[in-house]
């Protein structure tokens, strides 16, 4: 798929109702940390979460996608307020698709943002498809716009920012 520019971004943006993502590797940097007894952590980026609660505050829907199963992914989504999380799911695009329908909001009104292949079928299907900074090769081919930050530092703020700032 080709590139777009930021102008290119921002005009697409407009349409935006839904902003859709995955969490590991996008939301987070993707790495999931195990102690010796076995408690899994995760790290999350505070100006990712203040974006999110910010575009829910705004109006926004938003939608958090994962391939696997966590409660600290509920935990914070339930922190951010976000309502809809779907997880231990490898269908995202089914799963969108779905759920976009159940909204009352097109895919060419939705923005999903992902770092690996399981998120390029659902990049290639909306509005604005994108790939975070540091994402797999075959997602920054599928994807319209990249992101300057890397997944779980600040990438998913940088899409929210374009979202509000064209609905501005």
């Amino acid at each position: 798929m080709s590139r777009i520019t930021y102008e290119e971004a921002l005009a697409r943006a407009r349409r935006i109702r839904l902003i859709a993502m995955d969490v590991d590797g996008a939301l987070t940097d993707g790495r999931i940390i195990y102690s010796s007894g076995g408690r899994e952590t995760k790290c999350f980026h505070v100006r990712d979460g203040y974006g999110i609660a910010l575009a829910i505050h705004r109006g926004l829907k938003i939608v958090w996608i994962s391939g696997r199963q966590s409660q600290i992914t509920t935990d914070r989504a339930a922190e951010l307020g976000v309502t809809h999380v779907i997880q231990g799911r490898f269908d995202k695009l089914e799963v969108l698709t779905n759920l976009a329908g159940e909204l009352d909001v097109a895919l060419d009104e939705v923005a999903f943002i992902g770092d690996d292949v399981i998120d390029n079928a659902a990049i290639a299907a909306c509005g604005l498809g994108v790939a975070v900074a540091d994402a797999h090769p075959d997602t920054l081919a599928a994807a319209r716009w990249v992101t300057t930050h890397p997944g779980g530092k600040g990438a998913v703020r940088e899409l929210v920012d374009l979202v509000l700032k064209a609905r501005a």
